[in-house]
């Protein structure tokens, strides 16, 4: 009874959930630092849309590594721990791009810097998961990844404000503020009780965790088909968001300021989407709520990329954007799946490894683009979400499968007509 009500309503919980929305924040503005700067770097550097499409896919090669390395760091020392190492892995080297001469330093960087930014996500679901009660999980975990558009719209601002009269690099410096939320989780946030509980409960030869576990016969469809069903969401979100500021420069026609309005406001309407759908995934299931975002994206996006009214795709912007609550939902979702002895390891890698597997996704709609154009592009991710709206409904009939198997093992006296198909 006593780890049930420490895992269910932590007293630790509100330090925790300021402590992940702060990291998450940084982690949103670092990504969105590189998009906000491509088309000044391209300038600078004279690259072409595959090249810097490619400095993105090591961003997310990075994070693809750092969904296991994290992952299981997380599952054997602690999620605090875990979660400070990424903060100040991915903030030094953000900042480090600041000094780099060319397209090689910005690689390099950026691809140890992604082995940092992967591990706030995964260590975020499993502490949010072990410190709230399942009532408040759903919109526990939105707010935390509502941080994502606050640091979007932060990086836009800082944009808005730093790139016209100091350039690219100073632009990237700010990525060091990453150090502040590291700090505030080493003086205030303690460690899961439940992590704890299970590590001390758990023989000495059975304490380390092995990624193996996740692909144990009662996890290995869960793990495929999250992993499957997280990578085409960010390939279609990555991609597109990769892109949208240089799509909205280069053709739309917008000067650096506007941009970073409109992408202001894109990020208000993911900011009220994570809400919703949180509020949704609560009130109707976790697996219900992503689906249905994926089916919004995936008639939104083609709207907005064939939009020729500025104005017009000014208010589109926000109501795209609103479809693209997954990673909260996943945070809530994945967390649900695995055990505490995983927890962080199994969320993770699902959506982590999803982010890595979806690092070309850049590279291919800059080389799209060069093709034909940015909006085909663009338009063309909306399959992306279809696909990953697919595998969703696939996990959910995992997941149940599972859970009738275990409710028939726990109730053998039950008769049964047939077996679950």
């Amino acid at each position: 009874m006593m780890s049930t009500t420490l895992e269910g309503a932590s007293p630790n919980r509100w330090h925790v959930l300021f402590a992940c929305f702060l990291a998450y924040t940084f982690d949103a503005m670092d990504f969105m630092l590189l998009a906000v700067a491509m088309p000044a770097i391209m300038t600078d550097l004279h690259l072409s849309l595959a090249a810097a499409g490619l400095i993105g896919t090591a961003t997310l090669v990075g994070v693809g590594f750092s969904s296991v390395l994290m992952g299981w760091y997380a599952d054997n020392y602690g999620r605090k721990l875990a979660l400070v190492l990424s903060l100040v892995v991915f903030g030094a080297f953000t900042a480090a791009i600041g000094f780099a001469q060319d397209w090689w330093h910005l690689m390099l960087f950026r691809l140890i810097a992604g082995l940092g930014l992967g591990g706030v996500w995964g260590v975020a679901a499993a502490f949010i998961r072990e410190v709230f009660p399942t009532h408040q999980r759903g919109r526990a975990i939105a707010l935390v990844i509502s941080a994502w558009p606050f640091g979007f719209g932060a990086a836009a601002l800082l944009a808005r404000v730093v790139l016209p009269s100091h350039g690219w690099r100073v632009l990237f410096f700010c990525g060091i503020g990453a150090v502040i939320a590291a700090i505030y989780i080493v003086l205030f946030v303690r460690e899961s009780e439940a992590w704890k509980s299970e590590r001390a409960s758990t023989s000495t030869v059975k304490q380390s965790v092995s990624i193996l576990e996740i692909f144990s016969d009662e996890l290995r469809l869960t793990t495929v088909f999250g992993t499957l069903a997280a990578t085409f969401a960010l390939v279609g979100y990555w991609a597109a968001n990769t892109w949208i500021p240089t799509y909205l420069v280069k053709e739309r026609g917008l000067g650096t300021g506007m941009m970073t309005t409109f992408l202001i406001l894109l990020n208000v309407g993911m900011f009220v989407g994570l809400h919703i759908f949180g509020w949704l995934g609560d009130r109707i299931g976790r697996d219900r709520a992503v689906i249905l975002s994926f089916i919004g994206a995936t008639i939104a996006l083609p709207v907005y990329a064939v939009t020729r009214n500025n104005e017009l795709l000014f208010w589109m912007g926000p109501v795209t954007a609103l479809f693209f609550p997954f990673g909260g939902l996943f945070g809530a979702y994945f967390g649900e799946l695995y055990p505490a002895r995983v927890r962080s390891l199994g969320a993770g890698f699902c959506f982590n490894f999803g982010r890595g597997l979806s690092a070309f996704a850049p590279f291919l709609l800059g080389a799209i683009a060069a093709r034909s154009s940015l909006s085909t592009g663009i338009a063309l991710c909306s399959v992306a979400f279809a696909l990953a709206a697919m595998f969703t409904i696939i996990l959910a009939r995992v997941q149940r499968h599972r859970q009738y198997g275990q409710s028939t093992q726990d109730a053998p006296r039950i008769q049964l007509t047939s077996e679950p198909r």
